[in-house]
């Protein structure tokens, strides 16, 4: 008989947690609706700018970690916190200032805040950090302001050329540097912004976030030294590139440098920073399990 009436107790529970759970979900629905024309445009920003192709994988595997808490969050105590009303000023303070100063990163950040704080106002605090990194890794999806590109993308070409331009010389190719133009027997190589390596540091960082949650859980030391090692990992493999590029350009002319080759260089170049990143977790893992059996010694 205890079975049974507990049974018929859970039942208005689970109602009423399903219920509120479709009214947030119709809440999030009516909140994509109304950012609607502003993600409409940030996703023909991803489709043109192959910096940003990234974005597209943004949402699904958002997705997948709140799924991941779903047990989690059906335990979790659903008390709604005002906190929440914070929030979501600074989701409508971002929509506002992005309206009035035509800066579209506010605009598209502040869709991600919005939601943060119908979460937090609706579910409370335990729901709410449950789903704060899937929530906060949504801002991965909002392009960086062309400004900011600019202040990083110039030196991230001068060091990519500076460093292909070592790389050349030690093996013995006669070459100049002059900026971010590298001066070549057969002609001139110029390390434009699209070869700065932003696209790559961008994908390889979002990928960097996405392999320290699912493989480096057990030490956030380990997850935060995983992610800041996509930067320089990202720069060498670029700088690489560059190099290689320079050798096909000098051996066989400035022709195989260009088109379908220059493009799967970058897919090979890409394909080696995940494999350094891969070698780093298990170096990291294995180092964490040593300092652990020292510990427990």
């Amino acid at each position: 008989m205890n079975l049974i009436s507990t049974y018929f107790a859970e039942k208005p529970v689970m109602a009423s947690r399903r219920g509120l759970a479709w009214q947030v979900g119709g809440l999030l629905l009516l909140l994509t609706v109304v950012y609607a024309p502003i993600l409409s445009a940030m996703v023909e920003h991803w489709r043109i700018v192959p910096d940003y192709s990234h974005g597209f994988l943004i949402v699904p595997l958002a997705f997948i970690f709140a799924y991941e808490k779903k047990f989690h969050l059906r335990a979790a105590a659903i008390e709604g916190s005002w906190w929440g009303v914070a929030l979501l000023a600074v989701g409508l303070s971002l929509l506002a200032l992005g309206q009035l100063g035509s800066l579209l990163a506010p605009l598209r950040a502040g869709y991600v805040f919005s939601m943060m704080g119908l979460v937090l106002l609706l579910l409370g605090r335990g729901a709410f950090s449950l789903l704060l990194f899937p929530m906060a890794f949504l801002l991965m999806m909002v392009p960086l302001p062309q400004s900011v590109v600019n202040i990083i993308a110039f030196p991230l070409q001068l060091i990519a050329a500076k460093w292909a331009v070592w790389l050349l010389q030690l093996i013995g190719i006669p070459v100049l540097l002059e900026g971010n133009i590298i001066h070549l027997a057969g002609g001139d190589l110029f390390v434009a912004e699209a070869c700065s390596g932003l696209r790559s540091l961008m994908a390889l960082l979002t990928l960097g976030i996405v392999f320290a949650h699912f493989f480096r859980r057990e030490s956030l030391l380990q997850q935060c030294l995983l992610v800041a090692s996509t930067i320089p990992i990202a720069i060498v493999v670029n700088s690489l590139r560059v190099a290689v590029t320079g050798i096909l350009a000098h051996t066989y002319g400035q022709e195989s440098a260009t088109g379908f080759i220059h493009e799967f260089q970058g897919m090979i170049t890409f394909s080696l920073a995940f494999l350094l990143l891969l070698g780093e977790s298990k170096v990291l893992g294995r180092l964490l399990d040593r300092r652990q059996a020292v510990g427990t010694s």
